[in-house]
C-alpha cells in the first residue's frame, strides 16, 4: 500500500524532470568553468545526451541512479508497491541506455556515464576532477 495519497503520488511524478536537473546543472557548471564549451540535449545524437563535446569527440550521460538503475548502489532499489510496472520500466530503460551508448561508441564518439551517487557531496570533487581528466585525454 503506498503511503500517500493518489493525488500526492501524481503531483511527485509530475515534479520530476528529464533535463536541466541539479546533477546535471553541476557537470555542467563544472565543464563550463574549466573552459569547456558543449552542447546539452542533443536529439541528433541517440539517447539525446546531456553533454555533447564535439571538439574531444566525447559524450556524457548523467544518470539517475533509480531511473537507470545503477547496480550496486543504495540508490537503486526496487519500489516495494506495482513491481511489474517499475521492474518493466527500469529494465527497458536499462536496455535502452546500453543500445544507445554501443550505437554512440560504433559512430565512432566516446561515452561516458556519470551516476547521480558520484555526485552527493563526499565524492562530487574527485568525480569531477576525474571526469574533466577523462574528457581532455580523450582527444
Amino acid at each position: 500500500m503506498d503511503k500517500v495519497s493518489k493525488e500526492t503520488r501524481s503531483y511527485n511524478m509530475s515534479q520530476i524532470k528529464c533535463k536541466d536537473t541539479k546533477p546535471e546543472i553541476i557537470v555542467r557548471s563544472y565543464l563550463f568553468s574549466k573552459g569547456l564549451r558543449f552542447r546539452k540535449n542533443d536529439k541528433r545524437y541517440p539517447g539525446t545526451p546531456d553533454i555533447v563535446l564535439p571538439k574531444y569527440n566525447t559524450i556524457v550521460f548523467i544518470n539517475g541512479c533509480f531511473w537507470h538503475l545503477h547496480e550496486g548502489c543504495k540508490y537503486a532499489k526496487m519500489p516495494k508497491s506495482n513491481v511489474d510496472y517499475w521492474k518493466k520500466k527500469l529494465y527497458r530503460n536499462k536496455e535502452r541506455d546500453e543500445a544507445n551508448i554501443k550505437l554512440l561508441k560504433s559512430m565512432g564518439w566516446n561515452v561516458i556515464t556519470v551516476w547521480e551517487c558520484q555526485l552527493k557531496k563526499d565524492k562530487k570533487e574527485k568525480t569531477l576532477e576525474n571526469l574533466y581528466i577523462k574528457i581532455t585525454s580523450e582527444k
